[in-house]
């Protein structure tokens, strides 16, 4: 009964958890259930340690699901890799099989890829409502990103990210 007892609790506590705050209701609003939610939370967790930014990011992936475009997430790789270590995704690494790799499958991977924390999940909840398609690294690499809705635009962005990167390594040398 020890068993049963836990999976009974824990039940319990993941219902509480989506009752409060009106968390399934914003969940139903973004066209998303629970178990979507927190999935894009995870990749979103995985992105950026800027609480700024969490919201902004999980509006990409939603735009992008809602378009039935490719997620593209570079945490979707690293974890079908099991490399959280990498700091940069090459395309070689885009070729990675797994059913977790967003480059190669459309939709959300098949489950979780880290366990989010609850502001990460309160902020996919609360994503605001964009049109960004895209987002890269601030090339002054102060951990935030830039976010747009063309591609030529988010080009000229990764660019400059890209340049920036390579300058800080050959600086580390």
């Amino acid at each position: 009964a020890g068993v049963q007892t836990i999976v009974k609790k824990l039940k319990e506590e993941s219902e509480r958890f989506w009752q409060k705050n009106n968390r399934i209701e914003k969940a139903a609003e973004a066209g998303l259930t629970p178990q979507q939610v927190y999935i894009i939370a995870s990749i979103t967790e995985q992105e950026t340690n800027m609480q700024e930014d969490k919201g902004k990011i999980a509006s990409v992936y939603i735009n992008r699901l809602n378009k039935g475009m490719l997620l593209g997430a570079d945490p979707t790789v690293k974890y079908a890799m099991k490399d959280f270590g990498l700091k940069r995704i090459l395309y070689g690494h885009l070729k990675t099989e797994s059913p977790f790799n967003t480059y190669k499958y459309k939709g959300l991977p098949p489950g979780p890829i880290c366990t989010p924390s609850i502001s990460t999940i309160d902020a996919v909840l609360d994503a605001p409502k964009t049109d960004y398609l895209f987002f890269v690294a601030e090339s002054s690499l102060n951990g935030y990103s830039h976010f747009s809705n063309s591609y030529d635009e988010h080009e000229k962005y990764a660019k400059a990210y890209q340049q920036a990167l390579n300058e800080m390594m050959k600086n580390k040398k």
